[in-house]
């Protein structure tokens, strides 16, 4: 009955609406008089305080409990109504055979993705099981990676410093061949963008002596294509320039920490790199901008901050790492750096672990 089951959500979703949260069942005048056993954890309203360290189903770490009562437990079963026009098929609650194959799906989404892309997805696999403090538990992860890419597990394995497990045993001896093995359109690169910069943040450093006219040129550029440009100093409010053009600061340095933009300019002028290289918020937005492949632009004398935060050598040759554009002339350098910003990131020069 459709109006019926849409009646069970609506009831259910007025509940949560209604009371504040999915926790609505466990405020006293609401709560059943017999215990309930479940997986949920925190949240509004939660009067409980369950015991243990798991929350889920299967597990290792709490004998298996809670799990599923089933129909010997007196849990919930369908009741075995026959099927109109069928009436020797009985109604089952149960999942076609393929939803017992697990890593097609997976292997499809990493082989699809760019080699950029499946090294985030390996680093975030090693962060995430270098959490996980029973090794077992990292151990039997590995086991069913294997299962969805030997080149991921073994990636993982050595970054966790552990060796490789066999392959966890599946539930389908004999799983349906994929239809797709490849699908380039699951790679983010597959939508690289119009090469527009609208609605980038960016972040102009400033101090006081700084090139103010260089500085406003290079933020007129940037604001003409739609981006959004910010100007960040040691303090907020009005900056002494060495020319005399009237500069104020959007943002001060300690209030808008760097990794929240999307490019970073160095400005020109000795004495504004001077107090630049005095204040240790200036090393970590260089240092933020490089680790994550945002394009920098550095205006002369600010090429002796890139230096100084411990990036020289991407300045060491003639050629400077991708998505880094040294001038001295703010028009030249903020036409190369807007090309720059279009390609958002530049993981050519990612390493791992991080040079900086």
């Amino acid at each position: 009955d459709p109006l019926l089951a849409g009646r069970i959500h609506s009831y259910v979703d007025t509940q949560i609406t209604r009371l504040g949260g999915p926790n609505f069942h466990e405020i006293p005048i609401n709560s059943p008089i017999a215990p309930v056993h479940n997986n949920q954890r925190d949240g509004f309203h939660r009067q409980a305080i369950p015991r243990g360290r798991v929350s889920y189903e299967s597990n290792s770490l709490a004998g298996g409990c809670p799990f599923q009562a089933g129909a010997a437990g007196q849990g919930f079963v369908s009741v075995a109504a026959r099927l109109k026009g069928r009436e020797d098929q009985a109604k089952v609650r149960a999942k076609p055979e393929l939803f017992a194959e697990h890593y097609n799906q997976a292997r499809l989404f990493y082989e699809s993705q760019s080699p950029v892309e499946q090294n985030h997805i390996a680093a975030a696999f090693r962060f995430e099981l270098s959490k996980v403090t029973v090794p077992a538990i990292r151990e039997r992860m590995l086991a069913s990676l294997r299962n969805a890419s030997e080149d991921l597990a073994n990636r993982i394995a050595a970054g966790l410093n552990m060796p490789l497990p066999e392959p966890m045993p599946k539930a389908l001896n004999r799983a349906p061949r994929p239809e797709v093995k490849l699908s380039p359109a699951l790679s983010l690169f597959a939508r690289p963008g119009d090469g527009s910069i609208a609605g980038r943040k960016i972040v102009l450093l400033a101090a006081d002596g700084v090139n103010g006219e260089s500085v406003l040129a290079v933020h007129a550029a940037l604001f003409a294509q739609g981006a959004v440009p910010r100007i960040a100093a040691p303090r907020i409010g009005p900056v002494q320039t060495a020319d005399g053009v009237d500069l104020q600061a959007d943002v001060s340095m300690e209030n808008e920490p760097g990794f929240l933009f999307d490019a970073l300019v160095l400005p020109d002028g000795e004495a504004a790199v001077n107090a630049l290289l005095r204040d240790g918020h200036t090393y970590e937005f260089i240092r933020d901008q490089y680790r994550h492949c945002k394009p920098i632009l550095a205006l002369g004398t600010g090429l002796q901050l890139l230096q100084a935060a411990g990036v020289g050598s991407a300045t060491a040759t003639e050629q400077p790492d991708p998505g880094i554009v040294i001038a001295d002339d703010a028009a030249t350098g903020a036409s190369a750096f807007i090309q720059a910003v279009a390609m958002h990131r530049h993981f050519q020069r990612e390493t791992d672990p991080p040079m900086v």
